[in-house]
């Protein structure tokens, strides 16, 4: 199947090679000139357009976009609708919000286009070991992408799967995200609890080792800690800045609006935001009223 790749960062050149790999015929795009060379370094065909891109594909074409969410992917789409024929497909593999893919779904369709969210899962893993697709779309329209995703996917059995209609895709990787979010704190807290308790001197590189074989914790996600941990044991090179992307805190404004009790993932999510505040106000506030109403000890800069 020939596909065009739109957006060749680390995830949309590494996808182009793995398809590549299974013999589809894959040509990229990228408005970044760096971008366009690396992919063409490791054997994806490019252009230098948009324009390029789809007269490259004979139609009825398909279009793959990994691009940020938000207005980068409104800009793409505008400049990429003019070229299309009835019965394109154009595939959102970024981290969209679910909304924005419902109105732009919406959009395509009125025109005669096909539009197919697939939240994507694997990072920089992905070539190597596949990823982890959700996909939200028509199911027709789904079924004639099957040779890519069976491609993309760790097997063509597994590891993907159309779960709803338009919107449900990025919906679910939403949550799948949330979901993450609370598990690399509980693991963080963890080995922090350990790392307190220097009496014992714990290794723990060791320690998530351990745990990777048997233990109801085990988890790639554990393996990667294990990782971070032999490179770095202390972690010194690190700031203590955790940022994120979004889909946490759309998972948890989601669950306000459902009424969905949500306290990890939540929690999680003001950890990251408490982690980039070295100087905290509130902090130093709760200090000045320790001392206030009972003469508690403050420690001066």
């Amino acid at each position: 199947m020939k596909l065009g790749m739109i957006g060749l960062g680390r995830m949309g050149a590494s996808m182009a090679q793995r398809l590549a790999r299974a013999q589809h015929e894959v040509a990229g795009y990228d408005p970044q000139d760096a971008a366009r060379r690396r992919a063409q370094e490791q054997g994806t065909a490019v252009v230098d357009s948009l324009q390029a891109l789809v007269a490259r594909l004979a139609p009825p074409r398909v279009l793959w976009m990994m691009v940020p969410a938000g207005d980068a992917t409104d800009q793409t789409l505008d400049a990429l609708i003019p070229l299309l024929h009835a019965d394109d497909t154009v595939v959102d593999g970024g981290n969209s919000n679910y909304k924005d893919t419902l109105r732009r779904a919406a959009q395509l369709k009125d025109k005669g286009f096909n539009y197919v969210d697939c939240g994507t899962s694997g990072g920089v893993w992905g070539l190597q070991e596949g990823y982890s697709l959700m996909i939200g779309g028509d199911k027709k329209v789904v079924e004639t992408l099957r040779p890519i995703f069976e491609a993309l996917a760790p097997a063509p059995d597994k590891g993907w799967g159309r779960v709803g209609p338009s919107g449900s895709g990025h919906f679910v990787k939403m949550v799948h995200n949330g979901i993450e979010y609370g598990l690399m704190q509980a693991y963080a807290e963890g080995f922090s609890l350990m790392r307190h308790k220097q009496d014992f001197a714990l290794d723990l590189s060791q320690i998530a080792e351990i745990w990777r074989y048997g233990s109801v914790v085990r988890s790639w996600l554990l393996e990667l800690t294990g990782s971070a941990l032999q490179k770095d044991p202390e972690l010194q090179d690190l700031q203590a800045w955790v940022d994120d992307s979004g889909e946490g805190r759309w998972t948890v404004a989601e669950a306000l609006e459902l009424d969905v009790p949500a306290p990890i993932i939540t929690g999680a999510l003001i950890e990251r935001l408490r982690s980039r505040d070295p100087d905290s106000f509130s902090d130093k506030l709760l200090a000045a009223m320790r001392n206030e109403f009972g003469g508690h000890p403050v420690r001066k800069t």
